[in-house]
């Protein structure tokens, strides 16, 4: 058996590859017995080598001219929405061709995440790069946060940036970052006023003034599978279950974008593959490809909304649990998305995260992995803003927890104007039973963490269905250890799902 021991990352800057250029990848990995190619949440290709191909791939990139780096990530893919172009609707004024402007301007490889993302979209996050542009009102402007490095602080730039600017201002802001690493990098107190007048004082770039604040639109995620329609032409995305794509259908693939006139193929941050501009005519040789390699382009959305780690089995495994557990529940997702940690520090993005605890003894059992279950405020995936919902869950209660934090969900979508979520909205609570029926729970006064007699506390080995009055006195809240006491008795309306 090879054992594929290393790791090849090939930056695809916007999440664009020419058909011509992923050839030559893939080509060159076939020689290298490289059998499956994996897209990662940062637009970008990962291969899998093993010890004795490993100098002949990289020898056939360096032919190609293709940039690469082997079992290292300093260098992260520049993001950007371009692939939302035509597909997910328009903006006003951004193009493909302001898009490739911009890209092209880039004279250096980015050591920090830099997001390129029409603010009118909500197929690419916005916030996961440490800086992030967001297309303005204003044609070719764009506004700029800072999100520091391994912080969750983000910092909106005084003025809005003019887009031939973009590559400038962000090798200027890296450069400031990393020579001032014990100022900006993983503190908290991170000043962005202070980078800003660094910035200033050494530069000149051209600004817009900010007439409006940023509204970003309310998140949905669209449906990214399988032919879809869109000036007289169509585009085909296409999500593998295991986020592996096998390297003779992307030949296939290529070979057919090229012969059809088809230059370019996209990637998203979902770790899938669109294709525009597929004439009709065309068509049938794309459902004979798919039908070749045996590939579905109907999953349901339930697998769809999620973010998993790169080149991750673990996460990968989880999903699968946990997706099969929604299908027995037949659960509604549509409005939220997932992520799974299984590392700190990975950057996810998700309105539901479950976060991996890290084991702090080696010799502990696989099945004795427990997670923490967050949200983020309002369900936006775009906030930094966690709130824990349930802490050191194992993985068979997992399931449990998530179809309740779905339910609350869809409680606040359909009741928004009339309650108050009992988990996480603060303020006065409603009671009017002429709205609906009520439920008691009870709820810690100093977190808010809630006992629900339907559930239970896994935490602390309650079983559910127990009613508070049954609970030990000596109990104690799972979030913030408050005592039994430190509980008080509310209602919540009946869920509506």
């Amino acid at each position: 058996m090879i054992r594929r021991n290393h790791t090849i990352k090939i930056n695809l800057p916007g999440g664009i590859v020419s058909a011509g250029d992923l050839f030559s990848i893939v080509t060159a990995a076939e020689k290298a017995r490289v059998i499956d190619v994996q897209f990662g949440t940062r637009q970008q290709i990962i291969l899998k080598v093993a010890d004795q191909y490993v100098q002949e791939l990289t020898g056939s990139l360096q032919v190609s001219q293709i940039q690469f780096e082997v079992n290292s990530d300093r260098f992260p893919n520049i993001v950007s929405s371009y692939v939302t172009e035509n597909v997910f609707g328009n903006s006003n004024w951004l193009s493909e061709g302001v898009y490739k402007d911009i890209l092209d301007g880039f004279d250096y490889k980015p050591a920090l995440k830099i997001n390129i993302v029409d603010g009118d979209q909500t197929f690419v996050p916005f916030f996961t790069g440490n800086i992030n542009f967001i297309s303005a009102a204003a044609g070719n402007y764009w506004h700029l946060y800072i999100r520091f490095p391994k912080t969750t602080i983000i910092f909106r730039w005084k003025e809005i940036v003019y887009s031939q600017d973009i590559p400038r201002i962000s090798k200027a802001i890296e450069e400031k970052i990393f020579l001032h690493k014990s100022v900006f990098f993983a503190r908290n107190a991170a000043d962005g006023n202070e980078l800003y007048s660094m910035i200033q004082s050494a530069h000149h770039f051209v600004y817009g003034s900010v007439k409006e604040d940023l509204h970003l639109p309310d998140f949905t995620l669209p449906y990214y599978e399988g032919f879809n329609m869109y000036d007289n032409k169509s585009w085909l995305g296409i999500y593998r279950r295991d986020e592996l794509f096998s390297l003779n259908f992307l030949k296939d693939a290529c070979m057919i974008c090229m012969q059809t006139k088809v230059g370019q193929l996209y990637t998203t941050p979902w770790k899938s593959l669109i294709i525009k501009g597929i004439e009709h005519a065309d068509r049938k040789i794309w459902d004979y490809v798919l039908g070749k390699y045996r590939i579905n382009v109907r999953h349901a959305s339930n697998e769809l909304n999620w973010q998993i780690e790169d080149n991750c089995e673990e996460g990968l495994n989880l999903k699968r649990y946990l997706i099969r557990q929604f299908d027995k529940e037949d659960v509604r997702t549509f409005g939220l998305c997932f992520a799974i940690k299984t590392q700190p520090n990975t950057g996810l993005f998700g309105s539901i995260i479950i976060r991996k605890l890290i084991n702090e003894s080696a010799n502990q059992r696989k099945n004795l992995d427990r997670y923490d279950i967050l949200y983020t405020k309002d369900f936006n995936p775009n906030s930094k803003d966690f709130i824990l919902f349930r802490k050191n869950i194992e993985k068979e209660n997992l399931g449990i927890y998530l179809v309740s934090l779905c339910k609350h969900f869809y409680e606040l979508e359909s009741k928004e104007e009339l309650i108050v979520h009992a988990i996480y909205r603060q303020g006065a609570l409603l009671d009017d039973s002429s709205l609906a029926p009520s439920i008691t729970i009870f709820q810690c006064r100093h977190c808010l963490s809630v006992y629900d007699t339907l559930y239970g506390d896994e935490v602390n080995a309650i079983a559910p269905g127990t009613i508070f009055a049954d609970i030990p006195a000596a109990y104690e809240c799972p979030t913030c250890n408050a005592p039994k006491d430190d509980f008080v008795e509310i209602k919540k309306m009946s869920l509506i799902v």
